[in-house]
């Protein structure tokens, strides 16, 4: 979402990641629409145009602000699902770890929601600007269901990922709004919620629930069908 090229130097990391952080406090501060590109490029000591180089956007700068928390999230959850092969265990891990990610930008969270929920938002989780974040993190969920030993049928492993990555939104929503001291309720959610997951995962496979899960898996086949066509 940035420049690349000459700019991955060590010089160049460093005042990338500079911009980053003094838009990230800005952000916190301010809120998104009162923050400038002038007042970034102020707090990060760089020239104006030296901000635009790196970061076309403020926009640029929150997908790259995505892309951070994502690979945090994506290194932690190499060690969780390393050699764990309970999809119970495996869900709660990436779950809980995604929220020990976000935890330090919460307080941000709310105030970017407030653009990110524009359905014309760049910023939009079901944006084409936010793509490459999204399908990365459908990767880490169908690595989740394919790396456990549960047995999931194919109709249903086709829209899996895609379910859990819708489910794991709705956890960050509820986070946004938790106010609740070190997330307590968030907490509390994704262990019940993914007991539950699991269990009607296990049930999946059998037969008296085939009309239900081909209902289920036409209905996510339909949903992808129509995100896609709500942000082309």
């Amino acid at each position: 979402m940035a420049r690349t090229g000459p700019v991955k130097t060590d010089k160049g990391q460093q005042t990338r990641a500079a911009i980053l952080e003094a838009a990230l406090e800005l952000f916190r501060e301010l809120g998104y629409e009162q923050t400038t590109m002038r007042a970034i490029a102020g707090r990060a000591g760089v020239a104006l145009g030296n901000a635009y180089y790196y970061f076309h956007s403020k926009e640029h700068l929150i997908q790259a602000f995505y892309g951070r928390t994502h690979e945090a999230h994506v290194k932690t959850c190499d060690s969780v699902l390393a050699g764990a092969p309970d999809l119970k265990a495996r869900l709660l891990g990436v779950m809980r770890t995604k929220i020990e990610t976000v935890e330090p930008y919460h307080q941000f969270a709310g105030k970017l929601f407030k653009t990110a929920a524009d359905p014309h938002s760049p910023l939009n989780p079901f944006s084409d600007e936010s793509d490459t974040v999204r399908q990365q993190s459908i990767a880490v969920f169908a690595d989740v269901v394919t790396g456990s030993a549960t047995r999931v049928p194919k109709d249903l492993m086709a829209e899996l990922p895609f379910m859990l990555w819708l489910y794991h939104m709705g956890i960050i929503l509820f986070w946004i709004h938790d106010s609740s001291p070190r997330r307590v309720r968030t907490h509390r959610l994704i262990d019940r919620s993914v007991d539950i997951i699991v269990k009607l995962i296990g049930l999946a496979s059998n037969p008296l629930m085939r009309p239900l899960r081909r209902s289920a898996v036409r209905l996510m086949s339909e949903l992808r069908e129509d995100v896609s066509a709500m942000t082309s």
